[in-house]
C-alpha cells in the first residue's frame, strides 16, 4: 500500500484575513474582501481589488515580532516576499516545525518582485545601479526572500511559474519529492502581490470587472484581481505521526495537464481541465461520485466559467457535486490562488461547511448552478480544488478528510 501524503500545517494571508483564523471567519460569515484599491498606486481606481489589508511596513512589524523570523533585511523585501513569509511562518507554527532544518520550500509566483521593479523603472536608464537591480529580479528572487526570513530552515528552495496554476503545481511537486524520498517535509504554496504591471496586463485583455465579480452568473463580466499567499506543510503520514503531529487532511490525488489551446483562453470543451480533474481522481483512486465539493477555478470571465462547466459535465456527468468559486471573497490571486483555495478547502473539511459563491444570482444559459448555501447535505469527505493557468496549464488536486482511507 502506498504511503499517504498528509497536510500537517497551513498558513494563509488574503483580502479576507491576515491568517487562517480570520479567513475562516470571513468565509463562514460570507464577508468579501473586494474593495476600492488602497495600497496599489494606480490611476485605474475604477477596478475593485482584493488587497491584503496591511501595508508593507505593517507586514515588516508583524514579522519582526515573530520568534521564527530572523531576517535582518526585511525592509529590502518585496510585498510578495513579505506576504509569503507571513504565510510560511503560520504554516510552520501550525505544523509545529519551528526547528526543522531539512525542509524544502516550493513557491509559485508570476509577478514576483514586480512591485519593487516598478518603483525604479522610470530612472533605470539614468542609474546603472537601478538597472542592475532590475536584472536580478527573476521570479525566484521572491522565493529566496521568503527563505531568508527563516535561516537554516530550508535545504531546498525552488520556484514554479505556470501562471495561475503555479502554487498548486508547487504542492504537486512537493508531493512528488516526498514520494521519491527526496524530502521529508515540504512547505509548498505561492505568493503574489498586486502591481501596476499586473493590473494593466489584465486590463489590456479586457477581462477586469468594474463591479464585484460574479463567477458562473449569466451577467458575469470579468474578474477582480487579488493578492495573497498560502503554504501547506506536506509530509508522509509516518513521519508526521512519529513526531506526534495529527494531520489536518490528506493530499489524496493530483493532476496536471496542458492542452496548449491558446495563450490566454480556455477551450470550449474544457479539455485541459477535464484531463487534470480526471487524473486527480485516478491518482486518488476515487470515483466522481466520491467528491463532495469542488472549489472551482471560477474566475468570473465569460470564457473560463463556460469552459469549466463543460469540463465538470464531462467528468461528473449529470451528477456534478456542489461547487463554488471563492474568488468573490479574495479576488483572483493568480499564481497564489491554488494554495489559498486549497487552504479554504481544508477549512471546509475541518468545519464541514460549503464556501458559498458570493454575488451569484442569474443562471448561465446551459450552465451549472454553484453553491449558495453553506450547509452541506451530507458529510464532506473528499474535496476537489482546481487551478487553471494561461496557456492551458491546468491543475487539480483532491484533499480528503484525515482518517478516511483512499
Amino acid at each position: 500500500m502506498r504511503e499517504r501524503i498528509v497536510i500537517t500545517g497551513m498558513g494563509v494571508i488574503s483580502a479576507i484575513g491576515n491568517n487562517a483564523s480570520e479567513c475562516l471567519d470571513a468565509l463562514q460569515q460570507h464577508r468579501s474582501g473586494i474593495a476600492p484599491m488602497r495600497y496599489l498606486r494606480s490611476v485605474h481606481h475604477e477596478f475593485p481589488v482584493g488587497e491584503v489589508k496591511l501595508s508593507c511596513e505593517e507586514m515588516i512589524q508583524q514579522l519582526e515580532a515573530s520568534p521564527s523570523c530572523r531576517s535582518t533585511s526585511l525592509g529590502a523585501l518585496s510585498r510578495t516576499s513579505l506576504m509569503g513569509a507571513i504565510a510560511v511562518d503560520e504554516a510552520l507554527h501550525s505544523a509545529r516545525l519551528r526547528d526543522c532544518d531539512r525542509a524544502a520550500l516550493l513557491s509559485g509566483t508570476t509577478v514576483g518582485d514586480m512591485d519593487q521593479i516598478e518603483d525604479c523603472y522610470d530612472d533605470c536608464n539614468h542609474n546603472a545601479d537601478r538597472c542592475k537591480y532590475i536584472a536580478t529580479h527573476s521570479c525566484g528572487t521572491s522565493t529566496e526572500g521568503i527563505a531568508e526570513c527563516f535561516p537554516g530552515q530550508f535545504n531546498l528552495v525552488t520556484t514554479l511559474s505556470t501562471a495561475c496554476s503555479s502554487a498548486m503545481n508547487a504542492i504537486q511537486l512537493g508531493a512528488k519529492l516526498i514520494e521519491s524520498h527526496r524530502a521529508q517535509v515540504v512547505v509548498a504554496g505561492g505568493s503574489e502581490s498586486l502591481t501596476r504591471y499586473h493590473l494593466n496586463g489584465f486590463k489590456s485583455l479586457m477581462i477586469l470587472d468594474q463591479e464585484p465579480c460574479r463567477p458562473f452568473d449569466d451577467t458575469r463580466a470579468g474578474l477582480n484581481l487579488g493578492e495573497g499567499a498560502a503554504y501547506l506543510v506536506l509530509e508522509c503520514e509516518r513521519h508526521a505521526l512519529d513526531r506526534g503531529c495529527r494531520p489536518l487532511a490528506v493530499l489524496s490525488g493530483a493532476g496536471n495537464r496542458c492542452d496548449a489551446f491558446h495563450q490566454t483562453a480556455s477551450s470550449s470543451n474544457g479539455e485541459g481541465a477535464f484531463l487534470a480533474m480526471s487524473e486527480a481522481l485516478k491518482t486518488a483512486r476515487l470515483q466522481p461520485s466520491d467528491i463532495d465539493y469542488i472549489n472551482a477555478h471560477g474566475t468570473g470571465t465569460p470564457n473560463n466559467d463556460a469552459s469549466e462547466c463543460e469540463a465538470l459535465r464531462r467528468v461528473f456527468g449529470s451528477q456534478v457535486p456542489p461547487f463554488s468559486s471563492t474568488k468573490p471573497f479574495t479576488g483572483h490571486t493568480t499564481s497564489a490562488s491554488g494554495a489559498i483555495e486549497a487552504a479554504f478547502c481544508i477549512m471546509a473539511l475541518e468545519h464541514q461547511f460549503l464556501p458559498v459563491n458570493l454575488n451569484w444570482a442569474k443562471p448561465m444559459r446551459d450552465g451549472l448552478r454553484p453553491v449558495t448555501s453553506a450547509t452541506p447535505t451530507k458529510a464532506i469527505e473528499h474535496i476537489m480544488c482546481n487551478a487553471f493557468g494561461f496557456g492551458g496549464n491546468d491543475s487539480s488536486i483532491v484533499i480528503s478528510k484525515y482518517g478516511k482511507k483512499v
